[in-house]
């Protein structure tokens, strides 16, 4: 190796040996986007610059979460890219994933804490390119202890079967369960269509005595809990005048 090829690598370990200095003095606060990535890229490309591939990757998807979520053809446009490295981004989205799924399965916390359900949501399904319809089955006790993704539509639509929704919720034999589905296009307000289907989704579960105890529509930075607007009152009060009219109306 020549003298001015020693001195670019020695110079790049330098600048690698700084970056993990400071991660582990401050955790990423301080960090630029395009630093995360390149420390990232570090761990796959043991010598070259991945600064460069670091700015051209955030130049491209936009933000660290963009990076993560691009398909392996996305990241294999960016120069300096590979197959090892696309293996390293996905394997820490992946990593992410399972980390927020732990956390709401297992969390010490999770009774009583929906937060850790919604950031788990939108991890796992805040990237999807298709709108995906997923369930969260909790026992008894609302704790959360299995996920999953049940229908799969186009872009802007998916088409979700009630009596297909809860074979697999008597099959997990969940007592309450949390319905779920993203928003590809980032605008979280539920359609009528949602809004219908869920309403017909609290009417099943009442027959059954199952309750659903919320519908939250994932967007890319933002979403929609029916609990929360109230609808799942106004849904499970139209139920009970329901049910109490078919009583009242007799055999």
């Amino acid at each position: 190796m020549s003298g001015k090829r020693r001195e670019v690598a020695a110079s790049h370990k330098d600048h690698r040996e700084r970056l993990r200095k400071r991660f582990f003095q401050s955790g990423l606060d301080g960090f630029h986007d395009y630093e995360v990535v390149e420390l990232l890229l570090t761990f796959s490309i043991p010598r070259a610059d991945c600064k460069l591939m670091g700015k051209d990757a955030i130049k491209a998807f936009r933000t660290v979460r963009g990076v993560l979520d691009a398909s392996p053809e996305e990241l294999e446009t960016i120069a300096g890219v590979g197959e090892v490295s696309v293996f390293a981004i996905k394997f820490a989205r992946a990593l992410a994933n399972r980390y927020y799924n732990e956390r709401m399965l297992q969390g010490p916390d999770a009774l009583g804490n929906p937060e850790f359900v919604v950031d788990y949501l939108r991890v796992s399904l805040g990237a999807e390119k298709r709108e995906s319809f997923s369930v969260v089955y909790l026992n008894a006790q609302n704790q959360p202890f299995a996920d999953e993704i049940l229908f799969v539509g186009t872009l802007t639509s998916s088409v979700v079967y009630p009596r297909e929704v809860f074979k697999k919720v008597l099959e997990r034999n969940a007592a309450s369960v949390i319905f779920a589905h993203n928003h590809p296009s980032g605008c979280v307000e539920p359609s009528e269509d949602d809004r219908e289907i869920t309403r017909t989704l609290v009417l099943a579960a009442s027959s059954m005595d199952i309750r659903v105890l919320d519908h939250i529509v994932i967007g890319a930075d933002a979403h929609f809990s029916f609990a929360d607007h109230g609808l799942m009152r106004e849904y499970s009060r139209e139920v009970q005048e329901f049910h109490e009219s078919r009583r009242q109306a007799g055999p």
